[in-house]
């Protein structure tokens, strides 16, 4: 049943939306939002992940300005809370949200996380920063340029610690292909599996389903490679 509890981070308290799955889970996945907040397609997904066996979690990492949910379309007001993120910021989150499924007995091995447009930035640096079991991108920016004070993504690839699954649109005009293509080449250098996939129709936000830029054939693909990244690479709890 879907629960939202509240853990404390060096700067405050952070609710986390928490799903367990009706079956003893088979490991932890944590469900970083979109810029727009922990909305309802941010917890249908976190519901989704759990629906595969998964404790699944996502934290509202938009606490320090308010925690708004914000329209798809008010860009002038998402931008705020976009720019007031900082790399200690989003490390103390992460540390806070892998404490609190430590203590509930997942182990980073056992872990996984998955994030979308910002938080598929915020994916991304945690699989450099943490070691955790699997790790999956949906068109996270920063790629050559970093965001929240972290170096660009290729920059950093070579260093990432999870195995990495990057999704990307070719008209994403956000993230050129460019870009995602010396990405492939520096994350091939990382000790762990890594694996980039574009999609020639997708576009910035082509996985959500209540956005227009949802995009149905690539979305399913991108989803079906997640769930077998995760699958795969998450360590089974006994």
């Amino acid at each position: 049943m879907p629960n939202t509890i509240t853990v404390r981070t060096r700067d405050g308290e952070m609710k986390l939306y928490d799903v367990e799955p009706e079956q003893p889970a088979k490991g932890a996945v944590i469900v970083i939002q979109e810029a727009f907040g922990v909305n309802n397609h941010i917890e249908d997904v976190t519901q989704r992940v759990a629906k595969l066996g998964y404790r699944a979690v996502a934290p509202h990492v938009f606490y320090r300005t308010g925690d708004p949910v914000l329209a798809y379309d008010d860009l002038q007001n998402v931008m705020p809370h976009i720019q007031a993120m900082t790399k200690a910021g989003v490390e103390n989150d992460l540390d806070a949200t892998v404490g609190y499924l430590s203590e509930n007995g997942f182990l980073s091995a056992q872990t996984g996380i998955v994030g979308f447009c910002l938080g598929g930035s915020i994916s991304f640096y945690a699989a450099v920063h943490h070691p955790f079991g699997a790790a999956v991108t949906f068109y996270g920016g920063g790629v050559g340029s970093g965001r929240f004070g972290y170096p660009s993504q290729i920059e950093l690839a070579p260093q990432l610690q999870a195995p990495w699954l990057g999704l990307y649109g070719d008209t994403d005009q956000s993230i050129p292909i460019e870009e995602v293509e010396a990405l492939r080449l520096a994350a091939a250098k990382a000790p762990v599996p890594t694996e980039i996939v574009r999609y020639p129709e997708g576009t910035h936000g082509f996985h959500c389903d209540v956005r227009e830029s949802y995009h149905r054939q690539t979305a399913e693909d991108a989803w079906q490679r997640t769930v077998g990244w995760f699958d795969t690479h998450l360590a089974k709890k006994p």
